[in-house]
Protein backbone atom coordinates (compact mmCIF):
# COMPACT_ATOMS: atom_id res chain seq x y z
CA UNK A 1 0.00 0.00 0.00
CA UNK A 2 3.34 2.32 1.02
CA UNK A 3 4.13 1.76 -3.23
CA UNK A 4 1.42 3.62 -4.45
CA UNK A 5 0.58 7.35 -4.07
CA UNK A 6 -1.61 9.05 -2.67
CA UNK A 7 -3.28 10.66 -5.77
CA UNK A 8 -3.51 7.15 -7.17
CA UNK A 9 -5.64 6.23 -4.39
CA UNK A 10 -7.72 9.48 -4.71
CA UNK A 11 -8.35 8.43 -8.40
CA UNK A 12 -9.57 5.01 -7.41
CA UNK A 13 -12.04 6.62 -4.97
CA UNK A 14 -13.24 9.06 -7.74
CA UNK A 15 -14.02 5.90 -9.97
CA UNK A 16 -15.52 3.63 -7.56
CA UNK A 17 -17.97 6.61 -6.60
CA UNK A 18 -18.73 7.16 -10.67
CA UNK A 19 -19.85 3.55 -9.73
CA UNK A 20 -23.12 4.48 -7.78
CA UNK A 21 -23.13 7.12 -10.23
CA UNK A 22 -23.69 4.92 -12.82
CA UNK A 23 -25.95 2.44 -10.97
CA UNK A 24 -28.24 5.08 -9.07
CA UNK A 25 -28.18 7.83 -10.98
CA UNK A 26 -27.84 10.06 -8.03
CA UNK A 27 -25.88 13.27 -9.08
CA UNK A 28 -24.67 13.92 -5.32
CA UNK A 29 -22.16 10.75 -6.26
CA UNK A 30 -20.74 12.50 -9.14
CA UNK A 31 -19.88 15.42 -7.24
CA UNK A 32 -17.91 13.34 -4.91
CA UNK A 33 -16.11 11.63 -7.26
CA UNK A 34 -15.28 15.50 -8.75
CA UNK A 35 -13.45 16.09 -4.92
CA UNK A 36 -11.82 13.12 -5.27
CA UNK A 37 -10.12 14.44 -8.23
CA UNK A 38 -9.41 17.90 -6.83
CA UNK A 39 -7.91 15.82 -4.00
CA UNK A 40 -5.63 13.82 -6.45
CA UNK A 41 -4.42 17.14 -7.98
CA UNK A 42 -3.34 18.21 -4.70
CA UNK A 43 -1.59 14.69 -3.82
CA UNK A 44 0.17 15.20 -7.19
CA UNK A 45 1.31 18.40 -6.36
CA UNK A 46 2.54 16.90 -3.13
CA UNK A 47 0.45 18.42 -0.90
CA UNK A 48 -0.04 17.04 2.60
CA UNK A 49 -3.09 14.58 3.86
CA UNK A 50 -4.74 17.47 5.47
CA UNK A 51 -5.10 19.73 2.58
CA UNK A 52 -6.03 16.77 0.17
CA UNK A 53 -8.87 16.10 2.62
CA UNK A 54 -9.60 19.72 2.92
CA UNK A 55 -9.94 19.53 -1.16
CA UNK A 56 -12.10 17.04 -1.26
CA UNK A 57 -14.41 17.91 1.37
CA UNK A 58 -14.42 22.18 0.21
CA UNK A 59 -14.80 20.59 -3.44
CA UNK A 60 -17.60 18.25 -2.88
CA UNK A 61 -19.31 20.07 -0.29
CA UNK A 62 -19.22 23.43 -2.27
CA UNK A 63 -20.69 21.47 -5.53
CA UNK A 64 -23.40 19.82 -3.84
CA UNK A 65 -24.42 23.31 -1.75
CA UNK A 66 -24.40 24.97 -5.15
CA UNK A 67 -25.51 22.32 -7.89
CA UNK A 68 -28.04 20.36 -6.22
CA UNK A 69 -30.22 23.29 -5.62
CA UNK A 70 -30.25 24.51 -8.89
CA UNK A 71 -30.83 20.59 -10.65
CA UNK A 72 -33.46 20.05 -8.24
CA UNK A 73 -35.26 23.42 -9.26
CA UNK A 74 -34.69 22.21 -12.79
CA UNK A 75 -36.04 18.84 -12.28
CA UNK A 76 -39.73 20.91 -10.94
CA UNK A 77 -40.01 23.32 -13.52
CA UNK A 78 -42.51 22.32 -16.39
CA UNK A 79 -40.90 22.03 -19.88
CA UNK A 80 -41.56 25.66 -21.74
CA UNK A 81 -42.22 23.57 -25.06
CA UNK A 82 -45.36 22.96 -25.41
CA UNK A 83 -46.53 19.54 -27.40
CA UNK A 84 -49.56 17.83 -28.27
CA UNK A 85 -52.89 19.41 -27.69
CA UNK A 86 -50.87 21.69 -24.97
CA UNK A 87 -49.43 23.56 -28.35
CA UNK A 88 -52.82 24.11 -29.97
CA UNK A 89 -54.73 25.46 -26.68
CA UNK A 90 -54.24 29.59 -27.58
CA UNK A 91 -54.05 28.96 -31.48
CA UNK A 92 -56.11 30.07 -34.00
CA UNK A 93 -58.82 28.47 -36.35
CA UNK A 94 -60.62 28.76 -39.28
CA UNK A 95 -63.90 27.77 -39.41
CA UNK A 96 -65.00 25.53 -41.84
CA UNK A 97 -68.61 24.44 -40.75
CA UNK A 98 -70.64 26.70 -38.77
CA UNK A 99 -69.67 26.08 -35.47
CA UNK A 100 -71.98 27.09 -32.23
CA UNK A 101 -72.93 24.62 -29.04
CA UNK A 102 -73.17 21.69 -30.77
CA UNK A 103 -70.86 21.43 -32.81
CA UNK A 104 -68.93 22.30 -36.04
CA UNK A 105 -65.22 22.18 -37.74
CA UNK A 106 -62.66 24.20 -37.83
CA UNK A 107 -59.18 23.68 -39.92
CA UNK A 108 -56.49 23.77 -36.73
CA UNK A 109 -52.99 23.65 -37.50
CA UNK A 110 -53.31 22.60 -41.03
CA UNK A 111 -56.07 20.05 -39.53
CA UNK A 112 -60.14 19.65 -39.92
CA UNK A 113 -60.95 19.02 -36.37
CA UNK A 114 -64.51 18.81 -34.66
CA UNK A 115 -65.37 21.79 -32.82
CA UNK A 116 -67.95 23.67 -30.03
CA UNK A 117 -68.78 26.98 -28.84
CA UNK A 118 -67.63 27.59 -25.59
CA UNK A 119 -70.44 29.88 -24.87
CA UNK A 120 -73.30 27.58 -26.08
CA UNK A 121 -75.80 30.73 -27.22
CA UNK A 122 -72.76 31.92 -29.54
CA UNK A 123 -72.33 30.68 -33.08
CA UNK A 124 -69.49 31.16 -36.08
CA UNK A 125 -69.77 30.84 -39.23
CA UNK A 126 -67.73 29.90 -41.93
CA UNK A 127 -64.33 31.88 -42.42
CA UNK A 128 -64.71 33.30 -38.79
CA UNK A 129 -61.48 32.79 -37.24
CA UNK A 130 -61.80 31.23 -33.63
CA UNK A 131 -59.18 30.59 -30.50
CA UNK A 132 -58.96 27.41 -29.02
CA UNK A 133 -59.34 27.38 -25.82
CA UNK A 134 -59.64 24.01 -25.13
CA UNK A 135 -59.30 20.38 -25.98
CA UNK A 136 -61.40 17.43 -25.21
CA UNK A 137 -60.87 14.39 -26.66
CA UNK A 138 -60.92 15.02 -30.40
CA UNK A 139 -63.05 18.22 -30.16
CA UNK A 140 -61.59 21.79 -29.74
CA UNK A 141 -63.60 24.32 -27.87
CA UNK A 142 -63.16 27.83 -29.12
CA UNK A 143 -64.03 31.19 -28.50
Amino acid sequence: MNDIDAWVWWLVGAAALGIPLVVTAMPEFGMLAVGAVAAAITAALGLGIVVQVLAFVIVSVALIAVVRPIAARHTRQSPRLATGIDALRGKQAVVLERVDGAGGRIKLAGEVWSARALDTDRAYEVGQEVDVVEIEGATAIVI
